[in-house]
């Protein structure tokens, strides 16, 4: 049997760190050490913790693999409480060798690799703080994993691996999602207020309660990104070592006193298939966005149904809309999975022979030859978002002119351009578009250069994309 936990970790309910302050958050704490009763009161030899606050990597998930880790709070004026922990080496190491078997990437950290990446190989406070508590006579092996920025689908077949690994090794562990929720709760608080704060974690709360896990991985992309959380990712690795879509859960307590959000959760198996229920619903949603929706992103995602199906495209003769054949212009495909970026390439001018073509091509590049991601899976296509950007001949301008809600600009220097699209999330300047935009052209700081505006017409998949 496993034993699941989600724990928050502020460094404030160390009482050395609080020094008092803790005490406003009493409810966290009592919840901490009852999981720490419990896991002492377990057989259980070797805890797996999840954190956010390790090295997070874009495109992998990091696993320390070297005999200890140590760290301690010196970073919050208390250096005099440190941990220790005997790193499971056989556990991780097996988790690795599933986790590549079912192709889902894993960075393993150890001395070199840590050289290699420039991090220290110390324990992070997402992981020290859960373990205060809930590792009482410290006596418990470590398998420590820092999620990545992989989809949620990604960070639940990475949990089953790691479930696959502990049954194989047939081990008995604790595991613990380290994750606080919104950090948006308050006007003073680490993130400026947003109302939707509270409503996330109310959402979460309720759904953890109810057990009902799949739940998690439908939750409002938008509302997501504005509460400011990081225990999501943490939970999507833990629902995949359950991997049943409802479980049963014991809700201990939440607390929000300092502007985050602080809940702790005890969980074990319920039913069904998680990862196989979900995988049904988005095989189903893409059938449907393949019948209907806007002719540009019907297109964008028909040719790459029939590239991952046959290995063929679609042919620009098979094409009968005659907005797609008649127009030309410039197209960006953008695709995204979870409100997250998974590729994007376009042409600022045509250069084929009308609107549609440009979307058969630049559909497959996005997928394929965006070099900033890995090339897209079947798998992956069932999860995607796609928006289709149509662009504006663009005009000159000076930099009082620009709007990044309204324009996208493209700063030339030289032979050197870069080029950013408008209404951009997280994007609302003048100076942080352009600053984007001259380090996508490679601009040296220091060089002359002009710029350019464009409108587009977006056509999207996703109401608020």
């Amino acid at each position: 049997m496993i034993d699941y936990f989600l724990m928050p970790h502020p460094p404030i309910i160390i009482p050395e760190v609080g020094k008092g302050a803790e005490k406003e958050v009493s409810k966290t704490i009592e919840s901490c050490r009852k999981v720490g009763d419990i896991i002492e009161q377990s057989d259980a030899e070797t805890i797996v913790i999840i954190t956010p606050h390790g090295t997070v990597f874009r495109d992998a998930v990091a696993m320390i693999n070297t005999d200890t880790i140590s760290g301690d709070f010196s970073n919050f004026e208390a250096p005099e409480v440190t941990l220790t922990y005997d790193i499971d080496l056989a556990l991780t190491k097996e988790i690795i060798e599933v986790a590549s078997e079912n192709k889902i990437a894993v960075a393993s950290i150890d001395e070199k690799t840590s050289k290699l990446y420039n991090i220290d190989l110390n324990l992070d406070h997402g992981a020290m703080v859960p373990l205060y508590y809930a590792d009482k006579k410290r006596n418990h092996k470590l398998v420590h994993i820092t999620y990545g920025m992989l989809s949620p689908i990604e960070l639940l077949k990475f949990g089953i691996s790691i479930r696959t690994a502990i049954e194989k090794l047939d081990k008995k562990v604790a595991v613990i999602a380290s994750g606080d929720l919104s950090h948006t709760l308050i006007e003073n608080g680490p993130y400026p207020y947003n109302p939707h704060g509270r409503e996330f974690d109310n959402l979460l709360i309720k759904i953890l309660s109810e057990g009902k896990m799949k739940d998690i991985f439908n939750i409002d992309k938008k509302l997501i990104t504005e509460a400011g959380q990081c225990g999501l990712r943490s939970l999507y690795i833990l629902a995949g070592i359950i991997n049943t879509s409802t479980v049963n859960s014991k809700f201990f307590s939440y607390e929000g006193n300092f502007g985050v959000g602080y809940s702790i959760f005890q969980f074990s198996e319920g039913s069904g298939n998680l990862l196989d229920e979900l995988m049904v619903e988005r095989k189903s949603k893409h059938k449907e966005r393949l019948k209907g929706g806007n002719i540009y992103t019907s297109l964008a995602r028909l040719n790459l149904d029939r590239y991952f199906t046959n290995g063929t495209i679609v042919d620009i003769n098979d094409i009968k809309d005659e907005g797609l054949l008649s127009d030309k212009k410039g197209v960006f495909v953008s695709l995204k999975i979870n409100g997250e970026l998974r590729g994007c390439i376009g042409t600022i001018y045509p250069v084929t022979s009308c609107v549609g073509e440009e979307i058969i091509r630049n559909s497959l590049s996005a997928a394929l030859d965006d070099p900033r991601f890995h090339p897209l899976t079947e798998e992956e296509l069932q999860q995607v978002d796609i928006s289709v950007d149509l662009l504006y001949t663009p005009e000159k301008t000076t930099f009082d002119k620009l709007d990044p809600s309204k324009y996208g600009v493209i700063v030339t220097s030289g032979n050197k351009k870069g080029l950013l699209l408008p209404n951009l999330e997280g994007i609302d300047t003048k100076e942080k578009q352009v600053e984007i935009a001259i380090s996508k052209g490679n601009i040296l700081p220091n060089e002359e250069y002009t710029l350019e505006r464009f409108m587009v017409e977006r056509f999207s998949e996703v109401e608020d994309d």
